[in-house]
């Protein structure tokens, strides 16, 4: 995600630092014009705006304030933008560290990022998100402002994120009885298509239809951490989500069945397996 957000900022005309835990991931943006930082902290160094994008709440918080985090060398006028999808209360805890901050998630896998087709979530002090707005529309398709507190951004994607596996659970389900009845689930497919007309709807449904879930686009493990920090901000909120529940289990029993780096549309095995297919 991160790199082809990067080579996006790259073809808009604006100058980028990177820098990645693996190594040979910054190596290849550098070979496009992209100068590659040993540490956050020299990447962080000078930059007018500083963007993370990373797999969880303890990778992001490494990042910010661990040895040569980027808190270290930010400029008091830079603008830290989250893109991680990570809990409502580590949001929080970036917006009190001392630093503008912006929380702007976003929703699309791998090839969308490449394509510049992300939906950019947003949130922060109108201020900063003026600022950064050239940089969203250099990533992305779309941008939608989610608040003025940068944490209201990751509960609109947590919840975003809870509806996708919602509807991937719905297919895994749809898809077990229809093999059952021995009907071809791509006629389901065609079918949905006509009544939802959704992109999200035809390529995860094909990937069910399909049984294709390598290689993972977003895996089971993430999809299981999106899930618990769903029901965390929904706790935090006093708001229930009885089939956040039902879908955080369904994802566990994905990643009990060794599931966890396949994508996380291979829930629909779960049901699968329960149908006796």
């Amino acid at each position: 995600m991160g790199s082809g957000m990067a080579r996006n900022l790259l073809r808009a005309g604006h100058e980028l630092t990177v820098y990645n835990r693996t190594p040979k991931k910054a190596e290849a943006l550098a070979a496009e014009g992209v100068r590659a930082a040993a540490s956050p902290a020299e990447a962080a160094r000078g930059a007018e705006t500083v963007h993370s994008m990373l797999a969880d709440d303890d990778a992001v918080h490494q990042v910010v304030f661990g040895q040569d985090g980027i808190a270290s060398t930010m400029a008091p006028d830079a603008v830290h933008v989250s893109h991680s999808t990570i809990s409502t209360a580590l949001a929080r805890e970036l917006a009190a560290a001392g630093h503008a901050y912006v929380s702007a998630p976003v929703f699309g896998r791998p090839d969308a990022a490449e394509k510049k087709q992300l939906i950019v979530i947003a949130a922060g002090a109108a201020g900063h998100l003026s600022r950064c707005r050239p940089l969203f529309d250099a990533i992305g398709l779309q941008t939608v402002i989610a608040g003025s507190k940068p944490w209201q951004a990751n509960a609109v994607k947590l919840c975003g994120n809870f509806m996708l596996a919602s509807m991937l659970e719905a297919f895994g389900e749809a898809c077990a009885v229809l093999r059952k009845a021995e009907v071809d689930p791509h006629v389901f497919l065609d079918a949905m298509n006509g009544l939802f007309a959704s992109p999200v709807y035809a390529n995860y449904g094909g990937m069910v239809a399909d049984e294709r879930f390598e290689p993972a686009g977003f895996t089971v493990k993430l999809g299981l951490k999106d899930a618990d920090l769903a029901l965390a901000a929904a706790e935090e909120c006093g708001a229930p989500m009885p089939m956040a529940s039902l879908v955080r289990d369904r994802l566990m029993a994905a990643l009990a069945n060794g599931q966890g780096s396949m994508d996380w549309s291979s829930v629909a095995r779960v049901s699968a397996r329960e149908a006796g297919l």
